[in-house]
């Protein structure tokens, strides 16, 4: 059993001569940016956005708003149920690394940022839609994403993440264009300005099994807030640059993929229901393709449940009746971590 459900974390660097692995989902955001003629050219302009992003809100001491850049890296975890030598790759998340080009040091950035998950789409894509169109006025089973919230909480405890990583992860996504945000008087002098809403989505529902939490900011500069996963607290567990590092990186990917909420030509207001439908927003100069991304999402979630799911039932079944972690657990774990 020691050998069972056992972790192995690996890296690939995510620079414009960056091609997907043979395991890694291509509805990811970095992923599918990297495909076709011009993968090359979206790559490099994708970064070059991470980093003026970057200097645009790290501006003390940097009068020439270059003196930062990003490096960032695909962290995979794959994950051996039985204890064989076989693997299946459970998550993948990003990794920044800051380069401060005026001291020439290399800083620690944020862990998480994007987040991406084969049983996610195997529970988004096969499983809800299955749901519904058996129950369309009932909400889904008590015990919807109960497996991969233990599968991501094990992540974090085991040894492989620790030996990685000294901090929790925060992962950064977009708000709810079900939901309705209302704008609080809170500001932070880097994540911006507060937003709350009355009703949690299905989404930040799913993520609070995985013992994870959610604030919603809109930075500075910013049109519409971001949502913020994390276990711990994100204001304090953080530092200014590692907060900047995940906005930077993430709200690029959201101005590609998600324009008319994130490149819109207005700012959100007070109350505020994002839309997918808004017509007045600008286009970046990256090629992407969301009718075929939304697609592949229910090919990567069918390939799930048949290499992973279905082989691995009972194993799984009686793995997560017995794995017991809550969400404090892991938040407890992530302080006593950064206090040491």
């Amino acid at each position: 059993m020691s050998k069972q459900f056992t972790y192995s974390i690996s890296s690939i660097r995510f620079d414009e001569n960056y091609q997907p692995a043979d395991s890694t989902r291509l509805t990811t955001n970095f992923a599918n940016l990297a495909r076709g003629e011009r993968r090359q050219e979206n790559l490099r302009k994708t970064l070059t956005m991470i980093n003026n992003r970057f200097n645009d809100l790290a501006h003390w001491d940097n009068p020439t708003a270059d003196r930062y850049s990003v490096e960032v890296d695909i962290i995979s975890a794959d994950l051996d149920i039985e204890g064989n030598g076989h693997t299946f790759p459970v998550i993948e998340t990003l990794k920044t690394t800051i380069i401060d080009h005026k001291e020439n040091k290399r800083i620690d950035g944020m862990i998480g940022n994007s987040f991406s998950s084969y049983v996610r789409d195997y529970d988004f894509s096969i499983v809800l839609p299955e749901h519904f169109e058996k129950n369309p006025k009932s909400p889904p089973a008590a015990d919807f994403g109960d497996l991969h919230g233990k599968l991501f909480q094990h992540l974090l405890n085991s040894e492989a993440y620790k030996a990685n990583f000294n901090k929790q992860p925060v992962i950064c996504l977009s708000v709810s264009s079900s939901k309705v945000y209302q704008r609080t008087g809170n500001q932070h002098p880097v994540l911006g300005v507060e937003y709350k809403q009355d009703e949690y989505s299905l989404t930040d529902d799913y993520f609070h099994k995985m013992g994870l939490t959610v604030r919603y900011f809109m930075p500075a500069g910013s049109v519409a807030p971001l949502a913020f996963y994390f276990a711990g607290d994100l204001l304090s567990d953080y530092t200014d640059l590692e907060l900047i590092s995940a906005i930077s990186t993430m709200e690029t990917f959201q101005k590609i993929y998600r324009p008319e909420i994130y490149n819109a030509n207005s700012t959100a207001g007070h109350v505020y229901q994002p839309s997918l439908k808004y017509q007045d927003y600008s286009l970046t100069q990256i090629v992407y393709d969301r009718e075929e991304r939304s697609q592949m999402a229910v090919t990567q979630g069918k390939f799930t449940e048949d290499e992973f799911i279905k082989p691995y039932q009972a194993i799984l079944d009686e793995w997560a009746a017995n794995y017991v972690v809550t969400s404090e657990t892991v938040q407890k774990e992530a302080v006593k971590k950064h206090a040491a």
